[in-house]
């Protein structure tokens, strides 16, 4: 990793780092992060207004649960790596398929180690939020992701078939040992 990173809940002032983020993803070809959190579906102001709201079980959006989000920072330059997002409990879907924690890395900073200092703060996070354990998947044909998860200490439970016959392993990060900070 070149430069360190810092977790923070996206603002106004991160518009053009979102758009330039999603602008490359975009020109890949990719989604900025399964699920997304609206992320290039929603004008940039509704998405932070959707951030909000999912932060608390009182506002968040039927049949999700709450979540958050955080963009990752370079600490120096400000450029945005990638994008995390959190969910508070799992429901019957995200136990299964979904999990804790979704991610995604810029397409130009992969392999720099950006992601596994990604999950980790975001564990630290979950810690803070009282969670004793975050289940991650990733699709088994991830290899890069499924890295990042065992270098987090994630031991694989199980690979089940997605709704297209995709297997998708299921990662279990106990929260309770040494902190990941």
């Amino acid at each position: 990793m070149a430069e360190p990173i810092e977790l923070v809940f996206p603002r106004q002032e991160h518009r053009q780092l979102v758009e330039g983020y999603l602008a490359e993803c975009s020109a890949k070809g990719e989604t900025a992060i399964q699920g997304g959190a609206g992320m290039e579906r929603l004008p940039y102001d509704q998405w932070l207004q959707k951030l909000q709201n999912s932060l608390r079980e009182e506002t968040v959006a039927p049949g999700l649960v709450p979540s958050t989000t955080f963009l990752a920072l370079k600490k120096e330059s400000g450029e945005m790596v990638g994008v995390i997002d959190i969910r508070h409990r799992l429901n019957e879907h995200l136990l299964v398929f979904g999990g804790n924690i979704g991610y995604s890395v810029r397409p130009s900073l992969r392999r720099q180690g950006y992601c596994t200092e990604m999950l980790r703060l975001a564990l630290f996070q979950c810690r803070k939020m009282g969670m004793e354990r975050a289940l991650v998947t990733c699709d088994k044909v991830n290899i890069a992701s499924a890295g990042v998860i065992r270098k987090n200490g994630g031991l694989l439970e199980n690979e089940i078939p997605d709704e297209n016959g995709e297997l998708v392993c299921r990662f279990w990060i106990d929260l309770n040992g040494k902190s990941p900070q």
